[in-house]
């Protein structure tokens, strides 16, 4: 069987690069992408592979950027996995308190780019590949329960909505298509008290993917291979 090919959009730190990590370990090539030039753990990483692992530049709020990183790997490279990793946030305001830049910031960021990215690289994955987005538990609407993070919950409702769309459109595609909640991982996004280590997280995430390989349709499920509500 030939070495599978990833590519993981936001791969440069924390749970992204955690990703990079598991899959070269697992004996997969790994394409990671970083915004701008500055040196990440990625490209530490991709030293240390033996080639099994290169790092590509990438601002995917940058439509155009898109755009020339796909002209790029067309042609040369066949996609087993499509996984957009990509998210912030900008604190704990009521949406009423939320400035109009910064909720733009964080809907393009994490609806609207990651989309992008999906629509633009579809035809790069391999008729059965996955397409996997990350997602939240704080993007299910029925587990809402306690409010808070009003902005970051409704970006990832959204995102996980236009996956749903996504889905819709391309229903005739044998793609497996995975909005991953990772749990409440240790990580700048996640905050210092959170239960979960990213080593705690990623393997499991990694478990779920790869025992959905195969599988058309859209599943929204946790890094303990648990169905999420939506």
């Amino acid at each position: 069987m030939s070495t599978r090919t990833a590519l993981i959009v936001g791969a440069s730190r924390a749970l992204g690069l955690g990703l990079a990590t598991e899959y070269a370990r697992r004996g997969w090539n790994v394409i990671g992408t970083v915004r701008g030039s500055r040196r990440t753990g990625l490209h530490d990483l991709a030293e240390a592979s033996g080639g099994r692992v290169t790092v590509e530049s990438l601002d995917m709020t940058k439509p155009e950027q898109i755009t020339a990183l796909r002209d790029r790997l067309a042609g040369r490279t066949t996609l087993d996995l499509l996984f957009v990793n990509a998210a912030v946030t900008r604190g704990d305001l009521p949406i009423g308190e939320v400035p109009e830049e910064m909720f733009t910031e964080v809907m393009v960021t994490n609806a609207l780019s990651p989309m992008r990215v999906v629509e633009s690289f579809r035809s790069l994955v391999t008729p059965t590949g996955t397409i996997g987005v990350m997602s939240s538990r704080q993007g299910s609407i029925s587990l809402n329960t306690r409010g808070g993070q009003d902005l970051y919950r409704a970006s990832k409702s959204a995102l996980n909505q236009l996956m749903r769309s996504y889905a819709a459109r391309y229903a005739e595609a044998a793609h497996t298509l995975l909005l991953i909640n990772p749990g409440h991982v240790r990580t700048e996004l996640g905050g210092p008290d959170a239960p979960l280590t990213i080593d705690q997280s990623i393997p499991g995430v990694v478990d779920t993917i790869d025992r959905h390989s195969g599988e058309p349709g859209l599943q929204f499920l946790n890094y303990l291979d648990e169905r999420v509500p939506w």
